[in-house]
């Protein structure tokens, strides 16, 4: 009897683990408002629309800001910056997305491919 209790222990824990990597990796950067988040500053019209929980460099190449989340949409947010003169819709669906495991806590999704800011290569999300 201890035996299968161990047994179905390790298979939850196993089913667990597989849910938390899938949820950490699948493209998709969940926000609410009033979340703090750092997001490309290349402006308005970035291509790349970086985001991410950590600060660094985004995919085209410039240098990320603190914003803050004023409002989210089906598959937007919208962000606030110091230095903004607006406010900027960023998707929060990502062509490609951080793979760097359920450790990992960057959440780093962009429209275009480059690294992640923990280092990581982005990969390409599965649609």
């Amino acid at each position: 009897m201890r035996q299968r209790s161990s047994v179905v222990f390790a298979l939850v824990l196993v089913a667990g683990l597989a849910t938390l990597a899938t949820a950490a990796t699948d493209g998709h950067m969940k926000l609410a408002k009033g979340d703090t988040v750092y997001a490309c500053d290349c402006g308005a019209s970035c291509p790349c629309q970086t985001l991410s929980n950590n600060p660094g460099t985004c995919t085209c190449g410039k240098e990320m800001v603190k914003a803050t989340v004023e409002s989210v949409g089906e598959a937007t947010v919208t962000l606030k910056a110091e230095g903004w003169k607006e406010a900027r819709t960023f998707s929060t669906d990502g062509a490609y997305h951080c793979n760097c495991g359920p450790s990992c806590t960057c959440d780093t999704i962009s429209q275009k491919p480059g690294t992640c800011t923990c280092g990581t290569e982005l990969v390409k999300t599965a649609k």
